[in-house]
């Protein structure tokens, strides 16, 4: 098995494949030589140099790699090439196999306007918006009048919160769909924008899919993904505190719909939003992401669940080590994104971690791809490691965070461990009753007080 990425993700399949078995083969650039998933690796090949597009970007790299070292199977991970429809269609073609979706799958969701057209075909709430590409301000002008500010405008190419805004009125909405269309086209090579009401004070829910090998798609249950900076993921739990069992009904029956929509097999995630308050809660199709999830260890927590040992199961056509029929989910689990980073104002801080002191205690899970004497570069996404924990309910899942991060020593780069502090703290984060706009709210407090 080719793994076809670094960090925590590419060790976390690293650790699985050796648990299976399965020879790991690692890729690596010029400035990953001595990562951590390298050494652990069974066999690792250098890619190329530093940049991305210069080795984990570079699928014919990739697959040179995955030849020279005889994989018979390529794992993506998250990220990179991971929801690359071409690349896992070059994959295939090469006769290896592809540990994900079909590139069909891949490109039907990869478009939100397209997804967007086919859960609503699917019988899949989705919000109010266009089902064709905006193509100027004028245009954006118009649909917006049509359906209500305020509007959700975003990069139809986009991800991980990149190329979105929000505009409460037409002067907004016109600064809003210059900024999307130039970073679509910068990032994604695509200018087509999608415009949608947004839904003020939306939690954003999201439910984990496995399309199986005979053709069923099963759903594992929520995430609750609603702590976010600048449309991004920072903490993540499972159950949802602000999803009740009439709702997670509902939500997980049409995420089986949305996968049966596409046929899709391997795992994937259904991300919604969810708003209309406690008394009437309603949700909306919001995105599908055909990879494997960053926050995917808190369902394995509450399930016990290895959701890249069913990956890999899926990928080699035989049945799940799970009874799809019977899955059931105990206890609460948390995932607290720790990053290099400037904790209050979010911006990524390289450097040699010179201290490396991991929490350690019962429930802790902690999936990192860095320790000490490692040096964080400026060429990758900054996430030095994922804190899991889980508890018997939410209560004992909070107090035993709160003690992982207190404890959790990282000296060298700049961390965010001070903000998870503040979060777990939080009174509205206490309760449950939090929102997708709960981070820039402890900012805006930060600030006034």
């Amino acid at each position: 098995m080719l793994v076809a990425n670094r960090g925590e993700i590419a060790r976390r399949v690293i650790r699985t494949c050796q648990r299976l078995g399965i020879k790991a083969v690692a890729v690596y650039s010029e400035a990953d030589a001595d990562a951590r998933h390298v050494r652990e690796a069974d066999e690792a090949v250098l890619l190329g140099p530093p940049p991305a597009a210069q080795s984990y970007l570079d699928g014919r790299r990739v697959l040179e790699a995955a030849h020279r070292s005889g994989a018979e199977a390529v794992h993506p991970g998250y990220g990179f090439l991971a929801e690359n429809a071409d690349f896992a269609a070059s994959v295939i073609a090469a006769g290896l196999a592809w540990v994900g979706p079909s590139p069909e799958a891949i490109a039907a969701m990869g478009d939100k306007i397209n997804a967007r057209n086919l859960m609503a075909a699917a019988g899949v709430p989705v919000a109010a918006g266009g089902d064709e590409p905006v193509t100027d301000s004028s245009a954006a002008r118009a649909l917006a009048d049509r359906i209500g500010y305020p509007v959700m405008v975003k990069s139809s190419a986009g991800g991980g919160g990149i190329g979105m805004g929000v505009a409460r009125d037409a002067d907004e909405l016109v600064a809003a769909f210059d900024t999307a269309r130039a970073r679509g086209e910068r990032f994604f090579g695509s200018s087509a924008i999608l415009l949608e009401r947004y839904l003020p004070g939306a939690r954003h829910v999201e439910v984990q899919i496995l399309g199986l090998a005979d053709g069923r798609v099963v759903a594992l249950g929520e995430r609750d993904c609603s702590v976010q900076r600048r449309h991004q993921k920072v903490a993540e739990e499972t159950p949802s505190p602000g999803v009740g069992p009439e709702l997670r009904q509902r939500m997980l029956a049409a995420a089986v719909q949305a996968g049966e929509a596409v046929s899709y097999r391997n795992a994937g995630t259904v991300e919604c939003l969810v708003a209309g308050g406690a008394d009437v809660p309603e949700f909306v199709f919001l995105e599908m992401n055909t990879r494997l999830q960053v926050e995917h260890p808190v369902t394995e927590l509450v399930t016990g669940i290895d959701l890249v040992e069913q990956q890999l199961r899926i990928a080699a056509g035989t049945a799940v080590s799970f009874d799809p029929d019977g899955v059931s989910a105990e206890g609460h689990a948390l995932e607290l994104r720790v990053y290099a980073e400037d904790p209050k104002r979010f911006l990524p801080g390289p450097g040699r971690i010179s201290v490396w002191e991991p929490p350690r205690g019962e429930g802790i899970r902690l999936d990192a791809g860095y320790g000490e004497g490692d040096i964080v570069t400026m060429h990758y996404d900054p996430l030095l490691a994922k804190l899991c924990v889980y508890g018997a309910d939410r209560a004992q899942a909070l107090d035993r965070a709160r003690a992982a991060v207190r404890s959790f020593r990282i000296e060298g780069p700049k961390n965010n461990l001070p903000f998870f502090v503040e979060l777990l703290d939080n009174p509205e984060f206490v309760a449950g009753s939090y929102d997708t706009g709960l981070v820039n709210r402890m900012r805006a407090s930060r600030k006034s007080g």
